[in-house]
């Protein structure tokens, strides 16, 4: 709960009809082939590296931002919130060069390094750190919320939600660094190449131990066969799909039916590709720990969960893949895997597939088959002759027309453009917006996947390596259109809808992680909020509604609930500069006004429903 004024129930009383404003602002939200040729072979590009985008940037009908709103409309696309300092940024330099500017920039301190620096890869603590996964959890709401790379970050969550491994899929020693690894491998591939992004992938002890590479053996001759997990889903989610596409995302039609991309037999077949990897033992140190029923066990060091996997033994099947029309050497373990991964690469499929989830994470869930084109375009030929150039590919999302124009913003023009916010980046943005700290510095934001009473999602916690939501998920009884979709609906129902109201009301009032009388390790002061609180006049803050408008939602909020904001957080008790009371009652009340405001802008349909 925010604190209390002297008047105890004036204050619940008012806080009572901000509560009830709030649960009821998200209810408009609810109601409402074969192998294309490369152009060049992948080219591996680390973090940091200059680019000119005039290839992806020419043309383009809005160039830079004419207001702070569509500044923010921008920024809260391309990274996980918006700043003054961010706004004008961007203003000044124009889209393109502010896109420019983030590739440019070195990739931010890693997930792995944390861990290590908050003594989590201490093999001797008492605590077992290594057969927990709580710490990664602290993990991942760190590197979202403090990182200062967000652009990289952003693009790093928009491909975890495509290339999943989760926490709740890891049950072996240092789970948690594993997940820190993968995090940091999309990290650090952000803006590199996809082909080499899925060779990692594929290589990754995460991803081995989740997907079953790890230790997958060829067939023994007696009725075993290869595990198949990996090489179905490598096609299915991380490549090209189910069905053949068209340039555009739509499906191609023979007889007016979609066509399979590939078949059973495919996979059976290359499966053969992915077998005799594990994990690479050569830097691995054991240590002999104690156990508490007697005993003692091995536990291995980290470094064989951040080594990429190896070949290990006799177990890869050699000889001649079928697959996909075609065949592939399987003689050579490495050349094998290499050639599987060109195939998925270059596959006509890859594209169009990829480009359009990566839109509808970051832009929106529907966007037009020209749209989906013109992405894809840019993965085929990031104009340099490069294929799979994944910072051409955020650029050309941001860039395009569609993202940038005023249509989206109008219901009657584009009903359907725009996203539901993910809640995990809900809060990641209330937390970078007004710049909330940890004063231990230990970030300990657990698991907050519980939809009645947290947030129904957290970072690396997918359910399924289906991801939290299907890209093309329709909520029952819909007004959609036919063809429409709403992913991130999957997630709403009507205890996520309460949930997350309740969690966040005490979030924002009081912090997260209690630690003693009124403390919170993570929370903030809202000191430049505050100097809003009463301005102009105390029954009229429409300075703090103005700013809490424009960076959490780019000014976006509808007039009635404007008016329905402010007129309900001018009325709150307690802050009447007329009537004397003493200075610290007055700061908790003015408090309690931005705490106010702050929730009801975020459960407000225009912040929950991002365009």
């Amino acid at each position: 709960m925010f604190s209390e004024t002297s008047d105890n129930s004036t204050e619940q009383s008012a806080w009572v009809r901000v509560s009830a404003a709030a649960a009821v602002l998200p209810l408009a939200a609810c109601g409402g082939g074969g192998d294309s040729a490369a152009v060049a072979g992948s080219v591996s590009l680390e973090p940091g590296r200059a680019v000119s985008l005039n290839s992806v940037s020419a043309g383009k009908a809005y160039p830079a931002p004419t207001t702070s709103a569509q500044a923010a409309r921008f920024l809260l696309q391309a990274q996980l919130s918006a700043s003054d300092a961010d706004i004008a940024s961007v203003q000044s330099s124009g889209f393109a060069k502010w896109i420019q500017n983030q590739i440019a920039a070195d990739q931010g301190p890693t997930g792995w390094d944390w861990l290590n620096a908050k003594g989590y890869g201490d093999v001797n603590n008492a605590s077992n750190f290594y057969d927990n996964s709580y710490p990664g959890d602290y993990m991942a709401w760190n590197q979202l919320i403090t990182s200062p790379d967000a652009a990289r970050k952003r693009m790093a969550v928009a491909l975890s939600e495509i290339f999943v491994v989760s926490l709740n899929g890891l049950d072996f020693a240092w789970r948690s660094h594993a997940a820190a690894q993968y995090w940091d491998t999309l990290s650090k591939h952000a803006f590199d190449n996809y082909r080499d992004l899925l060779e990692a992938i594929t290589l990754n002890p995460a991803m081995g131990y989740y997907l079953n590479t790890k230790g997958n053996k060829k067939a023994d001759g007696r009725g075993s066969a290869p595990d198949e997990n990996y090489a179905r889903e490598v096609m299915q989610l991380f490549s090209i799909g189910l069905v053949e596409l068209n340039q555009d995302g739509t499906p191609k039609l023979v007889g007016g039916n979609k066509v399979d991309a590939y078949t059973a037999l495919d996979v059976s077949e290359f499966a053969k590709a992915f077998t005799g990897y594990d994990l690479d033992l050569s830097q691995n140190v054991n240590t002999p720990i104690a156990q508490a029923g007697g005993g003692v066990r091995n536990i291995p060091g980290t470094a064989l969960i951040r080594l990429p996997m190896v070949q290990v033994g006799n177990n890869h099947s050699s000889g001649t893949i079928n697959f996909m029309g075609g065949t592939l050497d399987n003689s050579s373990a490495p050349a094998a895997l290499k050639a599987a991964l060109d195939k998925l690469f270059n596959h006509a499929n890859t594209a169009p597939f990829i480009c359009k989830q990566l839109i509808q994470r970051l832009v929106t869930s529907n966007p037009s088959p020209a749209y989906v084109q013109r992405v894809a375009n840019v993965f085929d030929n990031n104009g340099s002759g490069v294929r799979g150039d994944l910072a051409f590919v955020y650029a050309a999302i941001l860039l395009d027309d569609e993202a940038r124009g005023p249509n989206g913003l109008n219901a009657a023009v584009q009903p359907e453009f725009g996203k539901l916010r993910e809640p995990m980046l809900r809060l990641v943005q209330w937390a970078r917006t007004f710049g909330v700290t940890s004063a231990s510095g230990a970030w300990k934001i657990g698991d907050l996947s519980d939809a009645g009473t947290k947030l129904g999602q957290s970072p690396l916690r997918s359910p399924s390596v289906f991801n939290f939501f299907r890209p093309g998920y329709v909520p029952a009884a819909t007004v959609l259109t036919t063809g429409a979709v709403a992913p991130e609906f999957q997630l709403v129902n009507e205890s996520s809808v309460g949930g997350y109201l309740n969690y966040m009301q005490g979030v924002i009032g009081s912090g997260i992680n209690f630690v003693s009388g009124s403390t919170w390790d993570i929370s903030t002061p809202y000191s430049a909020e505050i100097a809003l609180a009463l301005s102009p006049t105390p029954a009229n803050p429409t300075n703090l509604i103005d700013r809490l408008n424009l960076l959490l939602c780019a000014g976006q909020l509808s007039a009635p609930n404007v008016t329905l904001i402010t007129t309900t957080v001018g009325a709150m008790k307690g802050v009447d500069t007329s009537i004397p009371v003493n200075a610290t009652k007055t700061a908790a009340n003015l408090r309690n006004r931005v705490c106010a405001a702050v929730l009801m802008v975020m459960a407000c349909a225009e912040y929950l429903v991002q365009k």
